[in-house]
């Protein structure tokens, strides 16, 4: 595929289309909260408040209603996984998790229980309440989590610097994923202590202040994400596709968009970027620079000679979220 249809077929994606109702929200909820006192938040994956000199990091994700009608079982485990990958990827640890189910199918609704429970056993975060619907439409079944964390220090998502290396940190022994979605499963087959060793890493970045910015790649895909980041910190990029780790047998476009169930974006200023690929290394997580943040914002992909614009932000946006400038 050629550069100019790849990014056709990336900005079409509806994992990234999907975002664009967010900044009506941010705006009326967010950026004007009726009361209480929060830190400012610009494109997190977790609300951050502070709490005794730390940080509790909370947070709430939604399943996509395909995944939960085609396959309830993986959507239970995907629940799970995508709100810890939340806390993770903000330098935090979970603490514990509440659900939201409607499912009037009482087969279907059994096996996503079994996926959370599953996904709860294999992350060790506790499920400690929830709510159900019963009595929900079968062509409607909803699924939410929301989940509490603890931080010690804070990886955001728009403190992206001019000049920062972009870290692509991917887990490449996996296997293709759920069939509702393009999506990348790094997580089956392996313990909880080889998955709860290789979260730990994002901890420990943030605690040696070694990156400015972090996100895991969401639905977005890996591109998207990245966009998003850079669109949060009013920055741009350039990312170079040849250095981005991809596992064989799977095709470029494919993987810039698969739903990834280890996989995480971090800004990091240049002198630190070694330390923090070697750490990701040394628990056997693939981690390369794949592009640097720039300032002018326009986020651009080069293909060896090639450079087209992604996306440009001075005239489109994915989630109309940024820091001020």
């Amino acid at each position: 595929m050629d550069l100019s249809s790849l990014i056709t077929r990336i900005k079409n994606y509806p994992g990234l289309t999907r975002k664009q109702p967010i900044r009506e929200v941010f705006e009326k909820l967010v950026m004007e909260p009726s009361f209480g006192l929060q830190l400012p938040n610009y494109g997190d994956d977790a609300a951050v408040i502070p709490w005794k000199g730390e940080y509790l990091l909370l947070a709430a994700d939604g399943i996509m209603p395909q995944l939960l009608i085609n396959e309830p079982y993986a959507a239970g485990k995907a629940a799970v996984m995508v709100s810890v990958n939340d806390i993770y990827s903000m330098g935090g640890r979970p603490i514990a998790l509440v659900n939201v189910l409607a499912y009037g199918d009482g087969v279907r609704r059994t096996e996503v229980i079994e996926g959370i429970r599953k996904g709860c056993q294999k992350l060790r975060v506790p499920m400690v309440g929830g709510h159900l619907h019963p009595d929900a439409p079968d062509q409607a079944p909803a699924l939410s989590v929301a989940i509490l964390g603890q931080a010690q220090k804070v990886l955001r998502s728009h403190l992206a610097q001019t000049g920062d290396d972009l870290i692509l940190a991917v887990d490449l022994q996996g296997q293709r994923g759920c069939r509702s979605v393009v999506s990348w499963d790094a997580n089956s087959g392996k313990t909880s202590e080889e998955i709860l060793y290789r979260l730990e890493v994002l901890p420990l970045i943030a605690e040696k202040t070694l990156a400015c910015a972090a996100k895991d790649i969401s639905n977005a895909g890996i591109l998207g994400t990245t966009a998003i980041m850079m669109e949060n910190s009013g920055k741009g990029a350039v990312i170079d596709l040849p250095s981005i780790p991809r596992p064989s047998g799977i095709d470029l476009s494919d993987w810039l968009l698969a739903f990834q169930s280890f996989s995480f974006i971090l800004s990091v200023p240049a002198g630190n970027s070694e330390k923090v690929c070697a750490l990701f290394k040394e628990r056997k997580i693939e981690a390369a620079v794949i592009g640097k943040v720039v300032s002018s914002p326009q986020v651009f992909l080069q293909d060896r000679e090639q450079r087209e614009i992604f996306i440009d932000f001075s005239m489109d946006q994915i989630t109309g979220i940024k820091v001020p400038l």
